[in-house]
């Protein structure tokens, strides 16, 4: 078997998917926190962290620590989300222990200078102002917090620029203490790597990581709401979007096959009749997000100010046709083919292989088993879909809007119109 899992006495687990075809190696630190992690006073804390790390250590100044990786041809990378932090580099297998080297001297020993300190708090507040200038990125952060108000689950990643200009060196030493620690912790290797290997090196480099705490979480709590705000766009951004279902709940990846019949490709249902029959969008599509203990299933679609009094109906009309008529078994099965085609070709990136086993690490505490995974999608079936729409559809809507907002109903007309 190509996948490796070893678990340390300290409670670090290493995870190697050998590949030995390939000349490279993905490898990095996943870390069981997000936004969902932190109290709402402190938002954005941990995408924060994620920035400082790159920004020196005792040993290494930012730029060494950037050039030491591209020096050898490699690249190196992080993203926040609202329940993981991931770094991670990518690089020929034979500088797999200079990434190790790097990641760990990031991890355990980041010093977050003054000076890097006020120059990255103006990065993000820069970030953030980049982000509020994107409509179709900020309207699914309305939609998130009107999805989950007054809790961190639906507060901003980045955080807020008052939030972040006060944000103290002592909030960031504390968030790491507590949370980077390594029963909080998976590194994921994936390519031309040996497992004897790389828990050789993971033992020689990670040697001071802080025995801190579990990282606990306030359970969602999901409320839906309407919010929308007047802008003056050339388009108007919606986001339509229903309770989910989280990574635990058997309906998970019927949840999933839905979205993706719903909204997930051109010959799905709202591109077919949204863009393709009435012309009243370039942009439409549905997912589903899932969490530990919740989801969400969300409809996006971009218009003109003028096709939204048109658009929101015909909305409405597809979801209450996935209520009332079962989906037939060629859009099943058409579903199942994408997905399982997305999982196997994403085995042929070696980052994404590596991050996908962090992921199922992190939430299932068992390595990846593709082949289940592609049975348990293969089984599922009409009446499975169905149980899921039932699930999802008659939850209560939650609405997001920017832009020309004119022409769209009150919320009062839309819910109506969705449970009639």
């Amino acid at each position: 078997m190509s996948i490796q899992t070893t678990t340390l006495p300290n409670g670090l687990r290493v995870i190697t998917d050998t590949v030995d075809t390939v000349e490279s190696v993905a490898i990095g630190i996943w870390c069981d926190v997000g936004t969902r992690h932190e109290d709402m006073a402190h938002n954005g804390v941990a995408h924060m962290v994620e920035h400082m790390m790159f920004n020196g250590t005792p040993s290494r100044t930012s730029q060494q620590i950037v050039q030491s990786i591209e020096a050898v041809g490699g690249q190196m990378n992080a993203y926040t989300s609202r329940e993981l932090t991931a770094y991670y580099v990518h690089l020929l297998k034979e500088d797999m222990s200079l990434a190790l080297d790097v990641l760990s001297d990031m991890i355990q020993r980041s010093s977050f200078p003054d000076t890097e300190l006020e120059k990255e708090r103006g990065v993000i507040i820069q970030e953030i102002g980049m982000a509020n200038d994107t409509p179709d990125d900020l309207v699914f952060d309305l939609y998130q917090e009107t999805a989950y108000p007054a809790q961190s689950l639906g507060a901003p990643i980045l955080g807020t620029a008052n939030i972040i200009e006060g944000m103290s060196k002592d909030t960031l030493f504390d968030y790491v203490h507590r949370f980077y620690t390594p029963k909080n912790l998976v590194i994921s290797a994936s390519g031309n790597v040996t497992h004897e290997e790389t828990l050789e090196k993971v033992q020689q480099y990670f040697t001071d990581l802080p025995q801190g705490h579990d990282a606990p979480y306030a359970k969602a709590n999901y409320k839906g709401g309407d919010n929308r705000q007047a802008k003056e766009l050339e388009q108007t951004h919606i986001v339509l979007g229903f309770q989910g279902i989280g990574r635990a709940d058997p309906k998970y990846y019927s949840s999933v096959l839905l979205a993706t019949i719903m909204g997930g490709g051109m010959s799905s249902r709202l591109f077919q009749e949204v863009r393709e029959k009435r012309g009243l969008v370039y942009s439409v599509y549905s997912s589903h997000s899932a969490y530990a203990d919740d989801g969400q299933f969300e409809i996006y679609a971009g218009t003109g100010p003028d096709k939204v009094a048109e658009l929101m109906p015909v909305l409405c009309d597809e979801v209450q046709k996935l209520l009332q008529n079962p989906v037939n078994g060629e859009e099943l099965q058409r579903a199942q083919n994408q997905l399982r085609s997305s999982i196997l070709m994403g085995r042929e990136s070696m980052l994404s292989r590596a991050n996908r086993q962090a992921k199922h690490m992190i939430n299932y505490n068992e390595m990846v088993d593709i082949q289940k995974i592609i049975h348990e999608i293969q089984s599922i079936t009409v009446a499975d879909i169905q149980a899921a729409a039932q699930k999802i559809f008659t939850t209560k809507p939650t609405l997001a809007a920017l832009g020309t907002i004119d022409g769209l109903d009150s919320y009062d007309v839309f819910e109506n119109r969705l449970s009639a």
